[in-house]
């Protein structure tokens, strides 16, 4: 954990106490260690030190290239253990970096939407976290915030929520394309109606799946991972 992220943590956790009504859920669902990609839709700058403030983990984001061209956003993304993508195309530099700390049992966090949506609904989710996923064998958290798109306007206190669902496997057989459509429905299972945009009857679909009862996973699908979750210090 780099210092300016440790420092960060209690800073963004302070705030928001004095600045939102914050309600988190499902945190005692993200593994305390191991590999794993944080998948969560993003709605405004604050939404990874949210993540990182909230979750025992220390998330190295993959942040959009453009932020590293300035001065001042190299300096603090650098700091605080991102690492530039490039959004308009594959990014194998990117994805190569994503693999080292998976493969350390480190956590990289990633917005499979590709850009903020501004609370405007889910945008279409791309094929990385599924890829990544896929070529790694790490576990796939699925977080949904809602809230931070409404920060800073109109009122002196904002609402704000992070749901944490389910931790997902990806096995190698899958097709990627519907392994990104479980992802980000699994995403859009964890925000209000409001914001799940393209997505917008995932919790109609789940309700289907739950009442008609889930099949066993098998190694061309996706499943939840119900191993016991080990406790102990961030990595």
């Amino acid at each position: 954990m780099t210092p300016f992220y440790r420092f960060s943590r209690p800073t963004m956790r302070f705030l928001l106490w004095l600045l939102t009504d914050f309600h988190i859920e499902g945190v005692e669902l993200v593994p305390r260690s191991g590999a794993l990609i944080v998948a969560s839709n993003h709605l405004h700058l604050a939404d990874p030190p949210l993540l990182g403030a909230t979750l025992p983990r220390f998330i190295r984001f993959m942040a959009k290239r453009e932020l590293f061209e300035s001065p001042v956003g190299c300096l603090f993304g650098t700091a605080y253990g991102a690492f530039p993508v490039d959004r308009e195309q594959l990014d194998r530099r990117a994805i190569r970096q994503a693999e080292r700390i998976l493969a350390l049992g480190g956590a990289v966090g990633m917005f499979p939407e590709g850009h903020r949506s501004h609370g405007k609904g889910l945008l279409p989710g791309h094929n990385g976290v599924a890829l990544l996923a896929r070529r790694s064998g790490a576990l796939v958290l699925p977080v949904g915030i809602a809230g931070t798109e409404r920060v800073f306007v109109g009122r002196s206190r904002w609402r704000v929520s992070v749901r944490v669902g389910e931790p997902l496997h990806v096995p190698r057989g899958c097709n990627l394309s519907e392994a990104t459509e479980v992802v980000m429905t699994a995403i859009a299972t964890l925000l209000p109606d409001e914001l799940r945009g393209v997505y917008a009857g995932a919790g109609r679909q789940a309700r289907g799946h739950a009442a008609n009862g889930a099949g066993e996973p098998n190694d061309s699908t996706l499943s939840t991972a119900h191993s016991a979750l080990p406790s102990g210090v961030d990595r």
